[in-house]
């Protein structure tokens, strides 16, 4: 038996967890779908599922481990859990968030954080943001998050142009 990931985020899908695994896994560089489990007949009365249908994928993305859960229509996501992905240039900002929001909410795009057809929250940023935005200087983070509530998609060069400026 391989290692178990001690924390694994698991995602409460109503019935298409193994197609979101399936496009997550086509998006980031070292990830896999890992294995499917089905519901059987036993807690028919509880679940309401079908025999043979998929009930969880566990699946992997860029080396972090996730299941994916098709719980029915009782939850859906929302912004208070996100996914990050740090990025460390232009170009991967780019691949991510425009592969995460196609058919995603146009309208929860903000700040570098968008919502995938899914419903899955995700901040596509820049890696070394988190260092600019807990600058010690407040004016250069004050030019940063000025910038930064001005975006959707982030783009690096203008907030490395406001965290370098110098009034």
């Amino acid at each position: 038996m391989s290692r178990i990931q001690r924390i694994m985020p698991n995602l409460w899908f109503n019935c298409n967890a193994e197609e979101a695994a399936s496009y997550y896994v086509s998006i980031f560089d070292n990830s896999s779908i890992n294995r499917i489990i089905r519901y059987g007949k036993a807690g028919h009365d509880v679940h309401g599922k079908e025999a043979g249908t998929v009930m969880t994928v566990e699946f992997t993305l860029d080396g972090l481990q996730f299941v994916g859960l098709n719980g029915g229509p009782n939850f859906n996501f929302n912004e208070a859990i996100s996914l990050i992905v740090n990025c460390i240039n232009q170009d991967e900002i780019d691949y991510y968030w425009d592969r995460l929001s196609d058919e995603g909410d146009l309208n929860a795009q903000k700040c570098g954080w968008l919502k995938d057809k899914y419903g899955v929250s995700w901040q596509i940023v820049p890696a070394d943001l988190h260092d600019m935005l807990s600058d010690p200087d407040t004016e250069m983070v004050h030019n940063v998050m000025n910038e930064l509530f001005k975006m959707k998609k982030i783009d690096i060069k203008t907030l490395k142009e406001a965290y370098e400026l110098v009034v």
